[in-house]
Order: C-alpha cells, then structure tokens, then sequence
C-alpha cells in the first residue's frame, strides 16, 4: 500500500498527515481554518487520496503557519507514499471549469520543485481566510513534494471559486500523475534512471 503518516512539531503549529494514495477520496481534515479544511477536502476527494488531517496552530497570530506547515507536512507524506516511483504516470493536468471560473494545473512529480503561479483573486479575503494564502499553500507543497506546478487562472470573478478551481484542478492532475501505469509496471517514468 502506497501510504504514508507524516508529523510536523514546530514552536508555531503541530502537524499530523496521514495519506493514502490508492484510496477513494476519504478525508478528516481539521485545521482549525475552516475554509482550508474546505479545501483540503476538495483536494483529497478529487484527487482519490485519503487524507486524514490534524492540525494544532498558532491561530491566535493569524492562519498562515498552519497553512503553509499543513503544505509542508502532504509534500513530505507525498513523497514518503510515492517511494522510488517506480510505475506511476508521473504527469499530470487538468483543466477544471466551476462556475465563472475556469483554472488549468499541469504537473510533474520530478523531484524538482518549482511553481508558476499564475492565479489573482478579486479580493483580498475569503470570509476571514486571506487569499494569498492559498499561493502559500501551493509552494509548500511544491517545495517540500518535489512537483514542477504550474497553476493558471484562465478567467473568474468570485475569489471562493478561483480558489477552489485551483484545488481541484491540482487534485485531478494529482490524481493522473500518481496513479500506476499499467504500461509501466516496474519502470521508472525517467530516461536518468531517477526521479
């Protein structure tokens, strides 16, 4: 089983991840942060990961080390559950319409992180969540996942929907990347010979 439990401790949040990448989408997300944990459970039920979330933050400050620490610790436990690699698509993209918005995610799970970040939001707050946050997200998870992210907002007027487009959209993508080739088995997705 492709399955991983990761724990973060910090003076700022403690962080528990538990990911299961051939799952059906399950999720028990709670951070303390209810539009994330919102999101996070379109990340986990798009994607097909089940994802199982504690997290204890210094939310007194505001919601960013929770955020930001929460994408830390399901990069980790994405790169403890892939293992060496072997089989997987290892691309993956998605175009994703909701609404009036439309968000387009391509990646790579290359072990070479980098994230292009074409996204804005109309406002500055979703409810009390401040919308650069969810760039935060994106490149903690980028960083600490090894994935090559691209994420580009195509059109949208309302910050709840671009927001979670994107989530979604990077969730299929995941979705895609992570799963077994069956043209691949035993192969690993790279002509180096290591990702």
């Amino acid at each position: 089983m492709r399955q991983a439990t990761i724990t973060r401790k910090t003076s700022e949040t403690s962080i528990e991840v538990t990911l299961n990448l051939d799952g059906t989408g399950v999720y028990d997300n709670r951070t303390g942060v209810g539009f994330f944990d919102h999101m996070l459970d379109q990340l986990s039920r798009h994607s097909l990961i089940d994802m199982t979330i504690r997290a204890d933050g210094d939310l007194h400050i505001d919601d960013h080390h929770t955020v930001e620490d929460t994408g830390i610790a399901i990069g980790q436990a994405l790169v403890a559950a892939l293992g060496d690699k072997t089989g997987i698509r290892r691309y993956g993209s998605f175009l994703l319409a909701m609404d009036d918005t439309q968000v387009r995610c391509a990646l790579d799970l290359s072990a070479r992180p980098y994230l292009v970040w074409n996204v804005d939001f109309p406002s500055e707050k979703i409810g009390t969540f401040d919308t650069e946050l969810v760039r935060e997200f994106f490149q903690a998870l980028s960083t600490h996942g090894g994935i090559t992210l691209h994420v580009d907002r195509i059109h949208g007027l309302n910050s709840h929907h671009i927001a979670e487009a994107a989530f979604k959209s990077v969730a299929r993508a995941l979705r895609e990347a992570v799963e077994p080739d069956p043209r691949m088995a035993g192969v690993l997705p790279s002509t180096k010979g290591a990702l």
